[in-house]
């Protein structure tokens, strides 16, 4: 588990993602799962900088670990007065769009509240496990792969990877 603690400031975001990116690219994790998690920890911790207090030592902390094929995020505060929730905000409203980017990025996310009032907002992100290679009995060759495209006219041809019709 990789755990920041930041300052209760606006440019802490910027720290927090280049801590998660750093992290999660030398482990091995496909860009665009660490591109979700990026947006995910921003809108997080950007709600907690503007709605909630910060912990009892004046701070935010943003954590992250990988268990298997699921990436969780979290970012901890010292709550606030209201519950973090996903709202409908108008088309012309500035903000209030955050935990609904969350939740279409995440397989879920959630809130914890901690004894002394503190609020923890996590989310799931699913990491895709590689693609089972074929046998090598079964194994696709240039000669057997073939696509159907229409041509100009509409009418299908057949391309067997050399140009032919």
């Amino acid at each position: 588990m990789s755990v920041v603690l930041l300052p209760h400031a606006t440019s802490s975001v910027a720290v927090a993602r280049r801590h998660l990116i750093a992290d999660l690219l030398s482990s091995g994790t496909l860009e665009a799962v660490v591109d979700d998690a990026t947006v995910i920890i921003s809108e997080l911790l950007s709600n907690a900088l503007r709605h909630a207090r910060p912990l009892d030592t004046g701070e935010i902390r943003v954590a992250w670990s990988r268990h298997g094929d699921a990436i969780e995020v979290a970012v901890s505060d010292g709550g606030a007065t209201t519950e973090p929730r996903r709202s409908s905000p108008t088309l012309s409203s500035l903000g209030g769009r955050g935990l609904a980017i969350v939740e279409t990025l995440a397989e879920c996310w959630g809130v914890h509240h901690e004894n002394g009032g503190g609020t923890t907002v996590w989310a799931i992100v699913r990491v895709p496990q590689p693609a089972t290679p074929l046998p090598l009995g079964n194994a696709v060759t240039p000669q057997t792969v073939i696509s159907v495209m229409p041509d100009v006219s509409g009418t299908p041809t057949v391309n067997l990877l050399n140009g032919t019709r």
